[in-house]
């Protein structure tokens, strides 16, 4: 089917980026840092910032400026390592066709553009942590940068132990608002935010792995390591699911453990529910192995993080304000 050339046609990939046909540098330039992460990170940058804060004595001024630093810091910083992880990959991104449309493989625009932004929208994000919210959130914000590009990136190609690596990007996030709402402190190691950090590694490996399962082919075509990759039967994958999914029950609780003065029963309802409704498609998923399970196992995967997400700040909120 033929597309009209001034006409933009997106999809939203299966980690949350977004491949574009982009009709404009900015759109492409937009495009390579992949927007649907980019979001996912800020939110659960802003989720551990309001655990960190409530109760803390704020003036308005303050509140507004660490919590304006934090968000904007972490979307650029986020934002900046994304375009360099397509710029990194636009070779192999070339040869999968979930991939194929993304600006740099599709021609949209160069490499160099996308390197030149990447640099500069980390240095943005990095600078802004800084002059608002303190050296510490700033220098979680560059480990998670780091760890992704310099890290996972180049190792998902040697081992399939790389999406271990991976999950540490992904769940540093949170400290960034962590510490944020606390800089003074700078305690990146109290007991609500380690709790945040277990909860976001947990339950990025079975979400992982469906998606590993699902596009077995493409990330073959990429050279990529993955478990199924290694694993044709998918006996080993879902049994690696199943297990982190178990592990997740406990991770979710763990807040309400952590944080006994903000969480309570809202929150332990939640986790409870739709942990073991996670569970149970992980075990159907265990059982038959098909596209059609380890799809619908991705869906519920990104539904339950909102939904515990959703939940904890509005029972801090309870807790904190009636």
């Amino acid at each position: 089917m033929t597309q009209h050339p001034t006409t933009i046609t997106s999809k939203l990939d299966s980690v949350g980026g977004s491949v574009v046909m982009p009709r404009s540098f900015w759109s492409a330039i937009i495009a390579t840092t992949k927007p649907g992460i980019t979001r996912l990170v800020t939110i659960t940058a802003l989720v551990g910032f309001a655990m960190s804060a409530l109760g803390r004595g704020w003036t308005s001024s303050g509140l507004i400026l660490a919590l304006c630093g934090c968000a904007i810091g972490t979307f650029l910083s986020a934002a900046g390592a994304n375009a360099l992880n397509q710029w990194l990959e636009r070779d192999r991104d070339a040869r999968m066709p979930r991939t194929a449309m993304r600006p740099i493989p599709a021609g949209h625009i160069t490499a160099s553009a996308v390197r030149t932004a990447g640099l500069s929208l980390c240095a943005a994000g990095l600078l802004t942590l800084w002059f608002t919210v303190g050296l510490i959130p700033m220098l979680v914000s560059l480990a998670c940068m780091l760890s992704y590009i310099l890290a996972y990136t180049p190792l998902k190609t040697r081992t399939v132990l790389a999406t271990l690596v991976g999950t540490i990007p992904g769940s540093l996030p949170p400290l960034i608002g962590w510490t944020s709402a606390g800089a003074a402190s700078g305690n990146v190691l109290a007991p609500g935010g380690v709790s945040l950090f277990i909860l976001m590694t947990i339950w990025q490996l079975p979400h992982f792995w469906a998606i590993a399962w699902l596009y077995r082919e493409d990330y073959a075509h990429g050279g990529y390591r993955v478990l199924p990759m290694i694993d044709p039967s998918g006996q080993k994958t879902a049994a690696a699911i199943v297990l982190t999914s178990i592990a997740l029950l406990p991770a979710t609780l763990w807040p309400a453990w952590a944080l006994p003065d903000l969480l309570g029963a809202l929150y332990m309802s939640v986790a409870g529910v739709t942990g073991l409704a996670f569970l149970g498609l992980a075990f159907s998923m265990a059982k038959d192995r098909s596209r059609k399970s380890a799809r619908r196992l991705f869906f519920a995967s990104i539904i339950h993080l909102p939904l515990l997400l959703i939940a904890m700040v509005l029972d801090a909120f309870v807790h904190t304000f009636l």
